[in-house]
């Protein structure tokens, strides 16, 4: 089963950590990825850009609805509404979404077990999530 970790970071404080703790923080990032490998769990990870990059679609106005169409199937639908593009990330938070790994665990619990080992885990919260596989 794939599970997600989602790590969360305060942006700015981690904007003020000296070159030579990020570059441990690094090492200790690599050497996770390392195990997660070692183990045969390691799928994928990425870090996400900074938000002043981000933007975000936001649908405005109208009334969205599911409703069924004329051909047997359904579909989420908004009559009236206008999508607008906002800069910054969606929800405006002291931790922002930060980056992911993508995991390969049994169940929820090993991969809570993988998630309190990520060093990650020690700056900022780390979500754990089950992908719904046949997508």
């Amino acid at each position: 089963m794939r599970f997600m970790l989602m790590l969360y970071a305060d942006e700015k404080a981690g904007a003020q950590i000296p070159p030579d703790q990020m570059q441990k923080a690094m090492e200790a990032l690599y050497a996770y990825q390392e195990a997660l490998t070692k183990a045969g769990a390691f799928v994928m990870t990425a870090p996400l850009a900074r938000t002043h990059d981000a933007k975000t679609l936001v649908m405005e106005g109208g009334d969205a609805s599911y409703r069924e169409d004329n051909k047997g199937g359904a579909a989420f639908v908004n009559d009236a509404g206008e999508l607008k593009v906002h800069d910054g990330p969606y929800a405006e938070t002291r931790e922002q979404f930060g980056g992911f790994y993508i995991i390969e665990a049994a169940d929820m619990d090993e991969a809570l077990a993988w998630a309190k080992k990520c060093p990650a885990a020690q700056w900022g919260p780390v979500e754990v999530r089950a992908l719904i596989s046949g997508f």
